[in-house]
């Protein structure tokens, strides 16, 4: 079984080498380990300092594409390498590597199709009290939407098994974790919280210049998300809301029409009649939306087994390309054995 640990990063060459260096060297049900490094456009000299702390593979991008565009291109990376579990780390040395170990063994042992590294909430000593709040308020609001059993929803540090990662395919532009766990909880993989520790942190994020910020791209970059992937829940519940609203209206208008004062109250039976129109089209603009979605999962699923098939041709191409080395390596040895005999 083969591990690739991805290193998403920007402008990390001071951290950068403290983290490949504490990378586990075996783990327990894994064969080998491979590190990989998707330098997003970096000034410094990120990329020379990958190659020489030991990096397998070397990603340069000519510009910065952000974190979530850098996370993909590493996923479908480790893919054509062959991984068949990838643990995604930050550059900047927050978590610890040590920890990987702990991540993937829900993988290898079946438990699991991705784990998350839980930081430890209101108990993690190396964030601000505001921080650690808006982590255990906002993981609350993720399990409760998405019904799942996470604690730290917008954790970097994770671990995703090859069927996994060939099913993820991440759009938005700000960060890859929400999203993933919008797509992962609409397709019904298994994911598990992991306790994690943290080391002290080094420097201020990259991806957000402030609190305020954070929250408005995390709140907006989930409903995009959860509207994509549950369409007809997202609009039958507007569309149910503005028909109930509406009918408060109406049943005032015939209240008072019922009592001979009808006349004077007009405006609540076109206000009503407005909501209620625009509750029904919302209900049909859900269920147009379901059927794209329904579209856009039948085209994933052609895509998936495209690349199952594209995974079988290369394997095969190599084992006949490995057949004719070894053909060609005997054939050599056959004709220099027979001058060694004519001679």
């Amino acid at each position: 079984m083969k591990l690739i640990v991805q290193i998403p990063c920007f402008n990390e060459a001071e951290n950068l080498s403290d983290v490949i260096d504490s990378i586990p060297l075996q783990i327990s049900g894994i064969d080998s380990i491979e590190i990989l490094v998707i330098d997003d456009g970096s000034t410094d000299n990120t990329s020379d300092v990958a190659g020489q702390a030991g990096a397998d593979y070397i990603i340069t991008s000519t510009t910065n594409k952000g974190l979530a565009r850098s996370f993909h291109i590493g996923i479908e990376e480790c893919l054509r390498q062959g991984a068949d579990i990838i643990v995604n780390i930050d550059g900047d040395n927050q978590y610890r590597s040590a920890d990987i170990p702990l991540l993937v063994t829900p993988i290898i042992n079946k438990e699991a199709d991705i784990t998350v590294g839980d930081r430890g909430g209101f108990n993690n000593p190396h964030f601000s009290l505001l921080k650690r709040s808006l982590q255990v308020f906002g993981s609350f609001v993720v399990r409760s939407i998405l019904k799942l059993d996470i604690t730290d929803a917008v954790s970097g540090f994770r671990a995703i098994s090859r069927e996994a990662a060939r099913q993820i395919n991440i759009v938005s532009e700000f960060s890859y974790t929400l999203e993933m766990l919008v797509q992962a909880s609409a397709k019904r993989m298994s994911i598990k919280s992991v306790p994690i520790q943290t080391n002290q942190k080094l420097r201020e994020s990259r991806l957000f210049k402030s609190i305020p910020q954070f929250l408005y791209l995390s709140v907006t970059t989930l409903i995009r998300m959860y509207t994509m992937y549950r369409p007809l829940r997202v609009f039958l519940s507007l569309g149910l809301i503005a028909i109930l609203v509406g009918m408060l209206p109406i049943i005032r208008f015939v209240y008072f029409y019922a009592h001979g004062n009808g006349d004077g109250h007009m405006q609540s039976l076109i206000l009503g009649s407005t909501l209620m129109t625009l509750g029904v089209i919302t209900l049909l603009v859900g269920l147009i939306a379901d059927l794209i979605n329904f579209n856009r999962k039948l085209t994933e699923k052609m895509l998936h087994k495209m690349e199952r098939m594209d995974e079988r041709v290369i394997k095969v191409e190599q084992e006949v390309s490995s057949k004719s080395e070894v053909s060609s390596t005997f054939t050599k040895e056959s004709k220099q054995s027979n001058k060694i005999v004519n001679q």
